[in-house]
């Protein structure tokens, strides 16, 4: 992590901190220190964000339990070498995908996420990478994301506009369009089609 946002990864340990004691901790008093350093924390977050301090705790202080990263799918569709990607409300562009819901796997979210975005049956067939977003798209979060590319193959299907999604198309990988970063890199894309290219891919993960 940058050195410039070296504040982001301590709000964040000191959040997950602060979460675990008042999940395991017993002593009322303890539990009262637990809840100024998540407060703690959450300042942190505000003062650097601009975020109100009410966003602050519904985004960063909400969960109670162990925290975990929050888990993103993202599916990578090719026809002819071009990847299927669909272009967001921003104008931007990226693989379809999502947060994984909590009563469906990853295969199933994957699966999921393609058809409401892109309006496609797949099969999810292979996991391309497993990676941190912190490491590798520049976008900043209160957790952290673990980003999960799945390989799938189309069966049939057709792009219908949705809330998320306003069109969909297929790029070859020297052509591109703008793509939404905090999604998906090019370097993210172009690994997706080296997967797809080779016969004996082994999943990148961090």
């Amino acid at each position: 992590m940058e050195v410039n946002n070296q504040w982001l990864s301590w709000a964040v340990e000191l959040q997950s901190l602060a979460q675990a004691g008042l999940t395991y901790g017993k002593d009322v008093y303890d539990r009262e220190r637990y809840e100024r350093i998540r407060e703690i924390a959450a300042e942190i977050m505000a003062c650097k964000t601009g975020l109100t301090m009410e966003k602050v705790r519904d985004l960063f202080c909400n969960e109670s339990g162990y925290q975990t990263p929050k888990l993103d799918t993202r599916a990578a569709i090719f026809e002819n070498d071009r990847i299927l990607l669909v272009k967001e409300n921003n104008g931007k562009w990226s693989l379809p995908g999502g947060w994984v819901d909590v009563n469906v796997s990853v295969k199933e979210n994957a699966i999921k996420e393609v058809k409401e975005e892109a309006g496609l049956d797949v099969t999810a067939d292979r996991i391309i990478a497993v990676q941190d977003l912190a490491k590798h798209n520049p976008s900043l979060h209160p957790y952290g994301i673990c980003k999960i590319f799945v390989l799938c193959t189309a069966l049939g299907g057709h792009f219908q506009p949705n809330i998320e999604t306003v069109e969909s198309g297929w790029f070859a990988e020297d052509c591109l369009p703008v793509l939404s970063e905090e999604k998906n890199t090019d370097e993210q894309i172009r690994m997706c089609f080296a997967a797809a290219r080779s016969e004996h891919w082994e999943t990148v993960f961090d």
